[in-house]
């Protein structure tokens, strides 16, 4: 379910530093909201009690003025929790929150398609500075912007138990565009990220592809139906020459075009690690075909390569 969000993205520097800083200040400051959004957690709320949690979150939408989630309420000690379509909104995400940070038995989170918008992607970010054990969370159709993502990312940067993060879907931008860089200039546990259904552009490519370059911990990243094309696309394509962790790569439904896939063939002839490569629906001709076929004869890594279309 989707609405208006009504949050304005803040036009900010993406530098590792300035992310490494917003981290720290994430967790220092509890993401600089107030405290009464988390007066319901107390000391003795590490490891809650199957009966324990359910209390604690009729408590917590009471106070935040939202409808539970039944689905919650019988959750137990599952290791999954499956909220995706639910209407949650900020209110309901910062509800949820606050059960969250001290829960020891979740480990896959999903959200996807909740109208959380940057307040609510905010209130799970404070779960991710202080929760060591979700590994697995999608954020994905959540309109979250720039500004939450930059608080997203900041949650990434600091605490390293996650290593699968889905944004598909958020209108991302080259605003978003930047804290995702310096995300991915700095070490983290990170190990798969789904950025597809954004709207990531040349621009974009052009910022994102230095990162990509000097990037150490990324197997698998997902940047379909973006906007990649033109010098953006080349910029990307060189990053990747240089990236020596990357095993999965998916840029199907952009616009490299021949001077991309050219691009991409240089990429081929020095990465050796790559091991799979979508480029469906990328406007790509036989000229474009032919130069991406001199980096196959040089490559020795690539398994599984997709140019259809």
């Amino acid at each position: 379910m989707k609405g208006p969000c009504g949050v304005k993205d803040e036009n900010q520097g993406g530098e590792a530093a300035a992310t490494a800083r917003q981290a720290e200040a994430l967790e220092a400051k509890n993401l600089g909201t107030e405290d009464s959004h988390f007066a319901l957690e107390t000391e003795g709320t590490q490891g809650l009690g199957e009966p324990v949690l359910p209390t604690l979150y009729l408590e917590s939408c009471h106070a935040h003025s939202v409808v539970p989630a039944s689905c919650l309420l019988r959750q137990g000690s599952a290791s999954e929790l499956n909220l995706r379509h639910r209407g949650l909104g900020p209110q309901g995400a910062w509800a949820l929150a606050s059960i969250l940070t001290s829960n020891l038995y979740i480990k896959r989170l999903d959200l996807r398609d909740n109208g959380l918008c940057g307040a609510g992607a905010e209130a799970l970010a404070r779960v991710l500075c202080k929760n060591s054990i979700i590994s697995d969370v999608d954020l994905s159709e959540n309109q979250i912007g720039a500004a939450g993502l930059q608080a997203v990312c900041a949650a990434l940067a600091s605490n390293p138990a996650v290593q699968k993060m889905r944004l598909g879907g958020n209108g991302l931008e080259e605003t978003a565009a930047r804290h995702l860089a310096a995300l991915l200039l700095l070490p983290t546990g990170l190990k798969s990220l789904d950025l597809s259904y954004n709207q990531l552009n040349d621009l974009a490519g052009e910022i994102l592809g230095p990162a990509l370059a000097e990037n150490t911990g990324l197997t698998e990243l997902n940047l379909s139906w973006n906007h990649l094309r033109g010098p953006g696309a080349i910029a990307f394509a060189k990053g990747l020459e240089a990236n020596i962790f990357l095993k999965v790569l998916d840029i199907s439904h952009n616009g490299f075009g021949d001077s991309g896939a050219s691009a991409v063939g240089e990429a081929l002839k020095a990465n050796n690690v790559l091991e799979e490569l979508n480029l469906r629906n990328n406007r790509i001709s036989m000229t474009g075909a032919l130069s991406l076929g001199l980096g196959l004869q040089v490559n020795q890594t690539l398994r599984i390569l997709i140019v259809c279309r």
